[in-house]
């Protein structure tokens, strides 16, 4: 593996993408360093964002190198909607697909990203606020929408970190 690139908006992917730096002993570039210092066709591990499902950056990163295993970060917890976020993003069966929860803070948004979120906040948080029978999952969601935890750790990378020691 030649680099691990990385695309965020908010800070939880960079964050990821440095946390997993460190234990790979890798170098870790943002997307826009990357197109300065790491040939095309090198073997990355890419990091993207979610947005309605689909990775900021990814499509840009399979035409230019060869990418062996995407991060996925958005708001669900780590683990979960991994087929519905291949399926959107058209990620192929052989490269294996991470997804991870990321942090929540309208504050660290920009532009337009910052006005949808800000709006779905006030729709789908009042929503399950209101809904008597939430999920686990469904709880979590709400409280990273209405205290905006924190969710970058470690421990979320483990799965990506196993993959990596077995491939080499």
């Amino acid at each position: 593996m030649k680099a691990i690139i990385y695309t965020s908006n908010a800070g939880s992917t960079a964050q990821y993408a440095q946390l997993l730096a460190n234990e790979l002993h890798l170098p870790v570039y943002s997307a826009k360093e990357a197109k300065k210092k790491v040939p095309a066709h090198s073997e990355i591990i890419y990091l993207g964002w979610i947005m309605a499902g689909g990775i900021k950056g990814y499509k840009d990163m399979v035409k230019k190198y060869n990418v062996r295993a995407v991060c996925a970060v958005g708001m669900s917890r780590t683990g979960t909607q991994t087929e519905e976020v291949r399926t959107k993003n058209s990620i192929p069966k052989n490269i294996p697909l991470f997804t991870l929860q990321g942090n929540f803070d309208l504050e660290k948004l920009h532009g337009v990203y910052k006005m949808t979120m800000n709006m779905m906040v006030k729709t789908a948080g009042k929503s399950l606020a209101e809904k008597t029978d939430r999920t686990p999952e469904e709880d979590d969601l709400l409280e990273m929408m209405t205290n905006g935890k924190g969710r970058v750790c470690l421990e979320n990378l483990k799965a990506i970190i196993e993959w990596y020691h077995n491939e080499r």
